[in-house]
């Protein structure tokens, strides 16, 4: 089992489409398909790659997909922060965490646990999130926000003072039975870290300005089970646990190649990555090997293998459409431009003075 540190710094957006952050990219809402499309088998599923900014209908009404390197995308499966009741965990003795509403470092309202048991001895406090729903994910990502009491800064404290916690997770298929005492010693818990605070602060204002929040961001897996736990150790720290978010990542919906590749999970691993297949975007064929790309642990999209073609008659545009010739436009058709329809009433004119001298 492998733990993620800290959140990884935020990579330019290079990867399929081979420029950083092209212009016009990954802004917008999401755009409806043709009506042609809505009908074919794909068009629907992956209606989420089009953005409005570069999607539009030519003469024809056919598609023009544009897209570009969208970045990893997270589904939260738990947040604290939006919080609107008791958020009920389930505390180990009951002396230990107990549920508040206090503020973050912005003032805003929020639903915390709090533990400062520094003055006791041989604390053991254990703080149990309710069931959370995996949701088909395999590697979570557990995003903790906290402060912490300097212990030098209390006075007359024991030795037994800490200024860090315990992270763990218990996988399991269905909702548990927290209250009976037995689970607290006989549940099969695995051990994510031990986090510790980058700051710690001494003294606080009432309006908690003085704070120091630390962000940090726990990985674990493989899960198997339906859902898991979230588990919180304390052992002598003063600390509040502000906010809790649990997400997964994911490889978002992609136009490259003339390919579309969908919506892809991560693997179990950080270096996992798994194998998405594309499907050729209308009026296109595949050649050579089967059009393929790796999603990697972090989210993003790999180099493409593989390729699609615009069938014969069709021209590609940007590595994402393929375009049919415009249609013409009939001699005797009632939209003829003005110019030829006026050219064709001089014509009448003249052949009409012809044959009777006057019109």
């Amino acid at each position: 089992m492998k733990s993620e540190n800290r959140t990884q710094p935020r990579r330019s957006c290079v990867r399929a489409c081979g420029q950083a952050n092209p212009p016009g990219c990954c802004k917008g809402s999401v755009a409806p398909w043709t009506a042609s499309l809505q009908r074919g088998v794909w068009g629907p599923l992956h209606a989420s790659v089009l953005a409005t900014p570069t999607w539009r209908p030519d003469a024809q009404r056919e598609s023009v997909l544009h897209t570009c390197c969208d970045l990893p995308r997270a589904e939260t499966l738990m947040d604290t922060r939006t919080a609107t009741a008791e958020l009920g965990w389930t505390a180990n003795p009951s002396s230990g965490w107990e549920e508040v509403s206090g503020y973050d470092e912005n003032l805003n309202t929020i639903r915390t646990y709090q533990v400062c048991n520094v003055f006791e001895p041989n604390q053991n406090n254990w703080l149990l999130t309710t069931f959370i729903n995996r949701r088909g994910a395999h590697r979570i990502y557990s995003e903790m926000r906290f402060t912490v009491r300097d212990c030098s800064s209390l006075p007359n404290v024991p030795g037994s003072c800490k200024e860090t916690f315990n992270l763990y997770y218990y996988e399991t298929d269905s909702v548990i039975a927290t209250k009976k005492s037995a689970f607290w010693t006989e549940a099969p818990y695995l051990k994510v870290d031990t986090i510790a605070a980058d700051e710690s602060f001494s003294q606080v204002d009432f309006g908690g300005r003085l704070m120091k929040v630390n962000t940090e961001v726990r990985s674990f897996g493989p899960l198997t089970r339906n859902g898991f736990y979230l588990a919180f150790q304390d052992y002598g720290a003063c600390m509040s646990l502000l906010s809790v978010r649990v997400f997964f990542k994911k490889c978002p919906s992609v136009v490259q190649n003339f390919a579309i590749f969908p919506e892809t999970m991560t693997g179990a691993e950080s270096t996992s990555l798994v194998i998405a297949r594309g499907t050729c975007i209308p009026n296109a064929e595949e050649v050579d090997v089967p059009i393929k790309l790796y999603c990697n642990g972090d989210g993003e999209w790999m180099v493409p293998i593989g390729r699609c073609t615009c069938k014969a008659g069709y021209e590609p545009e940007n590595n994402v459409a393929c375009k049919g010739p415009r249609a013409q436009v009939p001699r005797s058709s009632p939209w003829m431009p003005r110019k030829h329809t006026r050219e064709a009433n001089e014509r009448g004119i003249s052949a009409a003075y012809s044959r009777h001298g006057k019109l």
